[in-house]
This record gives C-alpha cells, structure tokens and sequence, in this order.
C-alpha cells in the first residue's frame, strides 16, 4: 500500500504491521477513491480500514481547514464508539498537522461550538450531536469530501435513518462514502443505495461469526437465582476483568448496585449516564481500577479493552446479532477469552436464534434446558394472569362507575327534594 511515511511509522509504533483481512481488501478501494460498502464483525479492524485511507488522502493533500467546516465525516451510533475512533484517528495521525474532532450528545454544546468555529479535518459524531450543531449553524459540510458511516446497522435499530438522511442534504454531491455495518438487511441496502455510488464490496465475515479462541457456555436458571449464579461465578476471577450485560438500563444499575453490596469493584455505564459518568467508569475499568462493568447494549460494539477475560449475558439480548457483539469484547487482539450465558425459561426463544445465527449449539454448564412445554406453559400463565388483572381492572371501574352514579343520584334527589320545600 502506497501510504505516507509518517502514516507507516505511526502505525507501526501503535503495532500495526500487517492489515488484517478487511484493511487488505477495502484499503486499496478507498485509496482509489472508490465508495465501499464492508461487511465485517465488530473487532476485525473497521477502524483502521477507513481511517487509514482517510488520513492518507488528507496528508498527502493538506490544505488548511476553513472556519467551521470538516473535510472528513465520520458518523458512529454511540459515545462510546465515537471516542474510541477519535482516539484510534489521533494515534494515526500523530505528529501530523491534521486536526481530529469529535462531537457527542452529554457533553457541553457550546464547548464543541468553540471548537468547531477553527473547522477540523476529521469530525467524529454521532448523529444527533451532528444535527444539533448543523441546525445552530456551528458547523459546515459543504466542504466535506470523505463520508463513513460505522456500524450501520445499529445507526438503523437505534433510529437514526432520518437524522442520517437529513445530514445526507447538508453534504456535497461529490464526496467519497463507505459504509461499514456487521449485518446487510434490506433496510441497509436501501441505505447504501441512497448513500453510495457504484461501490466497490467487501465481506469478510459472514454474519454470526463468533471469534474462534472464545470459549462459549450457558447457564439454565431460575430468574430468582440468576443474581446468587453470577455472584458465585465472578469470585472464581476476582482478578480479571469481566464484562456483564443486561437487558435495560434500570436493570443494568440494579445489578451493579446488588454487585456492589456483594463485595465487588464494579461500575456501570447506560443510557441513563452523563457522558462523563461514562467515561470514568470506562477510563477505570480499562485502567483496572474495577474489576466489573455492568453495561447495556451501548458497550456492545467498539468497546475494545484487550484485558476483557470475561463476558456475561446476564439477560439475553432480544436481537440475536447483538449476542455475537457483545463477547466480541473478549478475545480481543488473538487473545483468549470466555462467554457465558445465564438462560431463565422466559428466554428460551432467544437462545435458539442466537444459536441458529452462530450455527452452533452453545455448551451447557449447569441445569438442564427448559422444556418447550414448560416454557409455553409458563407463557399461557402469564397471558392467563394478565387477562385476570385486566378483568380486575374493569371489574374495579365498573363497581366505581356504579358508586359515582349511585352518589349523582342521591345529589339529585337532594336537590329534587329541597326544590319541593322551596316550592311549598
């Protein structure tokens, strides 16, 4: 690859010496000045497969960056994403002239104005920060040529497709876009039609795809005891980091709280954080201050701490593709790690897509799996138990209906009564 110098040197300061699969294939496209649609897992080198490209072109080309405008826009679904490329772009490009921003909700607007108004070659945001920004007219993109959009597909499920296409408007026609996502609905095809022009296509792991050196397990379990199981299985790593993920953000803060009580280093990151909040619990967490981050789907992608030994799905993850991103966290960098699953009756539909889109049985460590009958016995309770608190509840209105228009009646006859005394 035709690189510049100093890009060589960075990268291979940091440890980077040879482009695994998705840089070898989407690298030479970019650098070309292709638009690229990649297909590849979270951990498999999306970074740098845009990035290098990006600061490439840039330093190869400086100009110097106008007042408020960004020549390169990088788009990432969560906060933390959006740091963690920041901070990989930065490393890059170290030494350089070239100038890495980065925009996110939960922080001070008007810090990111003050910073945007002596423009950037690089902007990471994320897309609602983005918006708000462009509607203040704090930031232009007219004179945006580069366009990445990371992790697609989670940009989709968290809602942003009409946030992306409003910025779509802000951008020039001709600019280079790749899109990177780690699945290809239909939804993400119209996407990269409306996006994209001719691109060139890249795969390199077919959806699913779970890293060979993590070790995977599941736990049948009582929802009473999933608490105590988990508890019992941290103390035998007290000294390594694991990872636990939870379906809600109110249960992941529960959890930590109930990890706390029990003894633990632990801390949590969700939605219901400040960014702040965040990145001190991440910042010691990496550090290994803690020893235990309770977390939601918001650590699933491009959280990358090497020294993760452990992660736990606590709570199964409803969309089955999110299970393959959430251990992705472990066995990072051709290290070893372990996945373990807890699995209550509730959640018996969930394990079997999350091993249909594997393609594999996930091994049991303890208790037996739940019997299809006793998992559609104990819905057909709960649908039973809702239809009887629904019948209670109009019960309840009803005899409350009745006693509101037994007392209009009484009122009325009252007044009936004082008007016949009146009248005599």
């Amino acid at each position: 690859m035709d690189l510049p110098n100093l890009l060589v040197e960075n990268l291979s300061t940091i440890g980077i010496h040879e482009p695994t699969p998705i840089q070898k294939r989407a690298i030479p496209y970019a650098l070309s000045g292709n638009d690229v649609l990649g297909l590849a897992q979270t951990g498999t080198g999306k970074t740098a497969a845009f990035a290098i490209p990006i600061a490439a072109h840039l330093l190869n080309k400086y100009e110097k960056t106008e007042a408020k405008c960004a020549r390169g826009l990088i788009l990432a679904p969560t906060r933390e994403l959006a740091k963690q490329i920041s901070e990989n772009i930065r490393s890059f490009v170290q030494s350089s002239r070239l100038k890495i921003g980065i925009v996110v909700g939960g922080v001070s607007i008007k810090t990111q104005i003050k910073r945007l108004s002596k423009g950037t070659d690089i902007l990471v945001a994320t897309p609602g920060r983005l918006i708000d920004l462009l509607d203040r007219d704090a930031i232009s993109l007219n004179r945006t040529s580069f366009l990445v959009l990371d992790e697609a597909d989670q940009m989709l499920d968290l809602g942003f497709v009409h946030s992306l296409r409003k910025i779509a408007t802000f951008l020039p026609e001709k600019r280079q876009t790749m899109l990177f996502s780690a699945t290809m609905p239909k939804q993400i095809h119209e996407l990269a039609k409306s996006f994209l022009s001719q691109p060139k296509h890249v795969e390199v792991a077919r959806s699913g795809k779970v890293a060979d050196k993590i070790l995977q397990c599941v736990n049948f379990v009582v929802k009473a005891e999933k608490n105590r199981l988990l508890i019992n299985l941290l103390s035998k790593h007290n000294d390594e980091l694991a990872l636990v993920f939870s379906r809600t953000k109110y249960g992941a803060e529960r959890l930590s709280k109930t990890l706390l009580k029990a003894g633990f280093s632990v801390s949590s990151i969700h939605g219901n954080k400040s960014q702040g909040q965040r990145e001190r619990a991440l910042k010691a967490f990496r550090k290994g201050d803690i020893k235990i981050l309770v977390a939601t789907d918001v650590a699933a992608r491009g959280l990358d701490i090497p020294t993760v030994k452990h992660v736990y799905n606590f709570d199964l993850p409803n969309v089955p593709e999110n299970y393959v991103h959430r251990i992705g966290r472990t066995a990072r960098a051709g290290s070893d790690g372990c996945a373990i699953a807890f699995c209550t009756v509730d959640e018996m539909n969930e394990l079997k897509s999350i091993e249909k889109i594997i393609g594999s049985k996930i091994p049991v460590s303890s208790g037996e799996p739940w019997d299809a009958s006793i998992n559609h016995l104990n819905k057909a309770r709960k649908a039973k138990k809702h239809r009887h608190k629904k019948f209670n509840r109009g019960k309840k209105s009803l005899q409350n209906s009745k006693k509101t228009s037994s007392v209009k009646n009484e009122v009325n006859g009252l007044k009936r009564s004082k008007a016949s005394t009146s009248a005599a």
